[in-house]
């Protein structure tokens, strides 16, 4: 399926069809007590939201693989749903990546699928193999998070075809646990910070995007749900920026992954590596930012480190597939978006 031209879904608006399942992880307790008030905000801003049957955290996923696959493909081939969205990642979406129906959804019209952290695994062969363009961006959990200055939420992305322009928010934050407020909408604030920029005095490069978490996305290379070779020779004339993140692997392990990712080809075609902001630990021979150097240094690509594209929140949602524009230059650090 690969080497098909990216398309986009139908542009988002109130009152379209919002579906909620849970490819990976499910909710229960306080958890779901947050999930609950992020669908009753959906539908008190317009959406009609439709809840799958699989949300409950039985165990370290929502139910079988098979039955996870089966809802996540019918929400998705469904032409009253403009949107799926999951309430968070988890752990292992690897196991759905197969079992999805591929031949029904290469029929269908594309859908808007949004999240990121294990759901990287689910959206990038999405875009890589049918051509849809995907969001990474906020889960459900998040949405109702006011967003800082300088960033969208991932609906005001969804909604058209842009020019989307994002600028360095500056802001460092953390979640409010659900224990504590399940209905929380402000991110709490724990330092201040801007990108940075190596490898180059200054950038302006543009690029289809393509990327996600570090860790999910480093077991999909050198599969047919990894193919980020195959999809930059497709786009070899725009050529890629690749975006990663780290979750919370040790940096020697997020240094191998990004060595595996090199190997399997996923920067031959790529003008730019963007690096999302991360908590996840140094080692004591190792710091998290020598490991993105360990293995892409070698490349001789500018990397922009410390983006809001992760798990250290706030979020800069990026579109898979997307024609985007990086300028790091002086002040002027952001990034825009053309969904065409």
């Amino acid at each position: 399926m690969i080497g098909q031209e990216i398309r986009y879904p139908a542009p988002l608006r109130p009152g379209d069809r919002i579906g909620v399942t849970s490819p990976s992880a499910g909710a229960s307790g306080a958890a779901r007590e947050r999930i609950d008030f992020c669908i009753e905000q959906l539908r008190a801003d317009g959406y009609d939201v439709v809840v799958g049957e699989l949300m409950d955290a039985v165990g370290i996923t929502s139910g079988p693989a098979q039955a996870r696959a089966d809802e996540l493909t019918e929400m998705l081939c469904d032409p009253t749903i403009a949107c799926v969205v999951p309430p968070w990642g988890g752990e292992t979406a690897i196991d759905l990546v197969d079992l999805l129906d591929w031949e029904a959804l290469a029929a269908a019209e594309p859908t808007w699928l949004v999240g990121y952290s294990d759901l990287s695994t689910v959206l990038l062969p999405i875009t890589t193999r049918l051509g849809w363009a995907t969001l990474h961006g906020d889960n459900l959990a998040d949405t109702p998070y006011v967003v800082p200055d300088g960033l969208l939420g991932w609906r005001e992305v969804a909604a058209g075809t842009g020019p989307h322009v994002q600028r360095d928010s500056g802001l460092f934050a953390t979640w409010v646990r659900f224990e504590e407020d399940p209905r929380a909408t402000a991110w709490r604030e724990v330092g201040r910070g801007s990108w940075g920029l190596h490898g180059a005095a200054s950038l302006d490069v543009t690029g289809r995007l393509i990327g996600g978490c570090v860790e999910t996305l480093a077991n999909l290379a050198g599969t047919p749900y990894g193919d980020v070779a195959a999809f930059g020779r497709t786009h070899a004339e725009e050529r890629l920026i690749v975006y990663l993140e780290a979750g919370g692997d040790d940096a020697p392990t997020i240094c191998r992954n990004l060595h595996g990712l090199r190997l399997a080809g996923w920067f031959e075609h790529a003008r730019a590596i963007l690096i999302g902001r991360t908590n996840a630990p140094d080692s004591a021979q190792l710091t998290q930012r020598d490991a993105v150097l360990d293995a892409l240094g070698r490349l001789d690509l500018p990397i922009v480190f410390d983006l809001e594209i992760g798990h250290v929140p706030p979020h800069l949602p990026l579109v898979n597939g997307a024609l985007a524009r990086v300028v790091v230059d002086g002040q002027r650090r952001e990034i825009t978006q053309h969904l065409t």
